[in-house]
């Protein structure tokens, strides 16, 4: 086929030899199956902003870093070098969660190269050398509903204990290959640590793989993995190889408001104990 302007600074640098077809077009990208040398993979080609119908939000991007101060000012007025450096934060995003997530053996496919916008990675494919299937494409029974689910939950973990959440984790992100799920489309991947709407993306993840596998095995709709594992998570005790339940207590002990307030009041007695003896 005819190569794509967007992907022929990558045939002129020799990283990719041909381009064989589209694969796919989603709302954040087109990805072209490639050429590269004895190697057949893909190539993720980012849609500009405008054109895309996924939008960043504050929700998503907060509590990443940049690359300094000047890039941080010029994002937050949004001028054009800041939209420019906006935008290019934004695709690099998925291509460090993907190194980050292989090298904690999450399931993703792996990632070769990152040039000029394009994203060149590992093509997924199934028994057949094709392409591998997305989940939402595919019938289950309840036994492969059960085994795709607990696979999940465990890359999930995974993810989570390698510092990400994924963010807009549902079937329509997932392919599966001879050996189960692999996770995809990772452009918004959430610092866990650093974005106040972590637990809450966490809790939305885990309940659309609820919601969708519930379809074949209608028990999963019960299960509560995802407040279990920001609660393990938040205490310090979750690993990539824990045992889950799939349920959560809640604790019914009030909160002691008056325990609290005494807190504060210490703090404060503390701090102003502190000016006094450095004379402020």
């Amino acid at each position: 086929m005819k190569i794509p302007k967007r992907l022929e600074p990558l045939v002129e640098d020799g990283l990719v030899d041909k381009v064989l077809r589209q694969l796919m077009s989603g709302k954040e990208a087109m990805v072209f199956v490639v050429q590269c040398g004895d190697d057949v993979r893909c190539a993720k080609v980012y849609k500009e902003a405008n054109k895309r119908s996924f939008r960043q939000s504050v929700s998503y991007t907060e509590g990443r870093k940049v690359k300094n101060s000047r890039q941080a000012r010029a994002m937050e007025k949004g001028s054009k070098y800041g939209r420019k450096e906006q935008e290019a934060a934004w695709q690099s995003a998925e291509v460090d969660a993907l190194y980050r997530l292989a090298a904690a053996g999450v399931r993703v496919p792996q990632p070769y190269n990152f040039h000029e916008g394009v994203l060149l990675m590992e093509l997924v494919t199934d028994d057949n050398g094709d392409a591998a299937p997305r989940l939402n494409d595919l019938v289950l029974t309840e036994e492969q509903a059960r085994k795709y689910h607990r696979s999940l939950i465990t890359q999930v973990v995974r993810m989570l204990c390698a510092g990400i959440i994924h963010g807009d984790l549902s079937e329509y992100n997932v392919l599966v290959d001879s050996d189960g799920p692999v996770i995809i489309d990772l452009p918004q991947a959430v610092n866990a640590a650093g974005n106040n709407h972590a637990c809450a993306m966490l809790e939305r993840d885990v309940d659309n793989l609820a919601a969708y596998f519930g379809r074949f095995a209608p028990e999963l709709r019960a299960t509560d993995y995802g407040k279990e594992i920001w609660a393990l998570y938040e205490s310090g005790e979750l690993h990539p190889e824990i045992e889950l339940t799939g349920r959560f207590k809640r604790s019914e002990k009030p909160a002691d408001l008056n325990g609290v307030m005494r807190e504060i009041d210490a703090a404060r007695d503390e701090d102003t104990a502190r000016r006094l003896r450095q004379g402020m």
